[in-house]
């Protein structure tokens, strides 16, 4: 009796062992696809999609706009991969980045590769099959983009934040490519407004993480005097521009008076804390914009879908 009672603890001590393990693993590869991002680009796809083809009209496309997020994570969820694939050697330069599953070796560069190119390639497929050609062009132009020409250019100049806005500003394009089949004005406008948004956002990021950047040999900043400056018109240009962007929606119908309420008070909040940081440029300050950009995004963008 005590060898099977022995037996049976040591199979049972296995399984537990072996769950742990399976969702470790499992917890890696979530963490490689980069979720907190991939949250932000499925609100703004969203939202691109509903504006097009409005959820209160009767012939709503709920399969299709299910098809588009899904299509549209995949790429995002393999452009997260490969640029973790990429930049491994300078991710274990960085405090922030050095637990990455990658960096800290609880999984292999070219299973990372390959999950990255397989979850890429899925998505590009399954939007040009599923949604439209159009969608599954811009996702992939946005993939490409990131990849080859933001991702090396941080190791070069401070501009690439500057490239770097345009495939991160795609995500509405797809969602309004995806309902309608074609790229309008009130798209380019919510490109527009996600474009601008990303300076003062990953401003508040550089500013924090400077020193883990320095270390990396990133250029996200440049050196000196202008670091400073850099940042402060970086954040506080785009921040401001966006408040009198933001209004473009109402005159083109696409919004009404409660979501002109909250853009304004949401783009002054944003604005306040952007230009907070360009005068005291502290790491509080730049953890507040930080946070200003992670509410004003979701909030303006559902307000617009909203209303």
């Amino acid at each position: 009796m005590a060898t099977e009672s022995s037996i049976a603890a040591l199979e049972v001590a296995a399984a537990q062992r072996a769950d742990l393990v399976r969702s470790n693993v499992l917890a890696d590869y979530w963490a490689l696809t980069k979720p907190e991002v991939n949250f932000l680009i499925v609100i703004t796809t969203f939202a691109g999609f509903c504006l097009a083809r409005p959820v209160m009209s009767f012939d709503f496309p709920l399969t299709l706009l299910m098809h588009t997020l899904a299509g549209t994570l995949l790429v995002a969820s393999g452009a997260g991969a490969l640029n973790q694939f990429m930049e491994r050697r300078f991710d274990a330069q960085m405090r922030r980045t050095a637990r990455r599953p990658l960096v800290s070796g609880s999984v292999k560069p070219v299973t990372v590769l390959w999950f990255g190119i397989l979850l890429s390639a899925a998505g590009g497929v399954y939007l040009a099959r599923a949604v439209n050609t159009l969608a599954s062009m811009l996702a992939m132009l946005a993939l490409l983009s990131y990849l080859f020409l933001y991702t090396p250019l941080k190791r070069r100049t401070p501009l690439c934040t500057l490239v770097g806005a345009f495939p991160g500003a795609v995500p509405p394009l797809i969602g309004w490519a995806a309902a309608s089949g074609r790229l309008s004005l009130g798209a380019w406008v919510l490109f527009a407004m996600l474009f601008l948004w990303q300076f003062p956002h990953f401003m508040a990021i550089a500013w924090m993480y400077r020193e883990d950047y320095d270390r990396a040999g990133y250029l996200v900043l440049p050196g000196g005097k202008r670091r400073i400056r850099f940042m402060g018109w970086q954040s506080v240009l785009p921040a401001f521009a966006l408040i009198p962007l933001s209004l473009i929606p109402v005159f083109l119908g696409h919004a009404g008076p409660v979501y002109t309420v909250g853009a304004l008070l949401l783009g002054s909040y944003f604005f306040y804390c952007a230009a907070e940081l360009a005068f005291r440029h502290s790491n509080a300050v730049a953890r507040r914009l930080l946070f200003a950009s992670i509410i004003y995004l979701p909030f303006v963008f559902v307000l617009m879908v909203l209303d």
